[in-house]
Formats: C-alpha cells, structure tokens, sequence
C-alpha cells in the first residue's frame, strides 16, 4: 500500500490532554491509559476488532466527572481516523457488523461518507457500569462521528446488561471501522459516484 495510513494527534484544553497515534493497518495492538478504566477497556475492543493499532494517552478533569476526558479523546480518535484515511481513495467506505455479547446483542452500519451523523439506538438500563456513566457511550461515538465525518448507526437488537450493551457496541464498532477503512485493488479512485467523499 503507498498511502501511510497512520496518524498522530493531540489536543490540549484547560479541561484534557489526549495524545493519539494509531494506524488504520495495524494488528490491533493497543496501549491505552485515559484514567477511565472501563473506557480503556471500551478502547481497547476498537483497536484489536478493527485492526487498527491504537496508541491513546490521556488525562484530565476526572475529578469532576468522565464527561471531558470521553468526549475529547472521541473527538480526537474520530479526528485521527479522518486523517489517516487521507483522500479516501480505494476504500471499501461502509462497514455493518452485529455482534453478540452473552445475551446482548447490536448491530452496527458504518458510511465514511464525508456526513457527521450518529444515530444512537442503545437502551442502557442502568446509569452506570462500576464507576462509568453509561450516557457516555453516546457522548464518545457522537464526537467521534463528528470528527470522523461519517454516518453510524448503533441498534440494540438485545441486551438487558449495561456492560455487555456497551461492549457489544464498541465491539461492533471496531468490527465496521475494519470493513469501511479495507481497500479494494479493483476500485480507483474514491467510492463514490459524486467523485468526493
């Protein structure tokens, strides 16, 4: 592959500090630390499902709560993917998984389409998983699909625990980012028949 599909970011606030590398050829190895555990173990899913080597340092304002340090490092993962995809060229652009977690079950559907939009269909029962909102969940993928200026749709075919909804669903997530960011040797150019995604 000519193109190096690979990444490294940061962004600082008054509020975080996210540190980002990651390449979208990877073998899904990871090193994650946002001070969140829960959330590194969410990570952690993206990266070895979506083969996307994954490098995320991050810290900030947990004190106040995860709200902050969730939302910024799904701005900057979102941001990283856009990124390392370049110009989109030979890309397979949609991705749609449904994974099973014991008696959780959901189904992702993802379109790098150049359109932020996330619809997010998961019930969570309970407000928290241990220490972590679970209304997080929506926070992290609607920032990350702001920035990722894609299209991804999260549906809850099952699931009556909190923790396995959300690990369904971020395993999902790895699972579409795999397929949308794989290329085709046969396509040139982008996917799309306006000629720009």
């Amino acid at each position: 592959m000519s193109q190096d599909r690979t990444a490294t970011l940061e962004r600082k606030t008054k509020e975080t500090t996210v540190a980002l590398t990651l390449c979208l050829d990877g073998r899904g190895e990871y090193d994650i630390s946002t001070g969140v555990p829960f959330f590194d173990h969410m990570l952690s899913h993206v990266a070895k499902h979506g083969l996307v080597d994954l490098n995320i340092k991050a810290a900030g304002d947990t004190e106040v709560d995860y709200h902050h340090i969730v939302e910024d490092v799904g701005l900057v993962l979102g941001e990283g993917l856009s990124e390392a995809l370049g110009d989109k060229a030979a890309i397979v652009r949609y991705g749609s998984a449904i994974v099973p977690m014991d008696e959780a079950l959901v189904m992702a559907a993802l379109d790098l389409s150049g359109r932020p939009h996330l619809e997010y269909g998961l019930t969570i029962p309970r407000e928290k998983t241990g220490k972590f909102d679970t209304e997080l969940g929506e926070v992290f993928f609607g920032a990350l699909t702001a920035n990722l200026k894609g299209t991804l749709h999260l549906v809850q075919l099952a699931g009556a625990n909190s923790h396995h909804i959300l690990e369904a669903a971020f395993k999902a997530f790895g699972l579409v980012i795999r397929q949308a960011v794989s290329t085709d040797p046969r396509r040139h150019g982008v996917p799309s028949t306006k000629g720009t995604l």
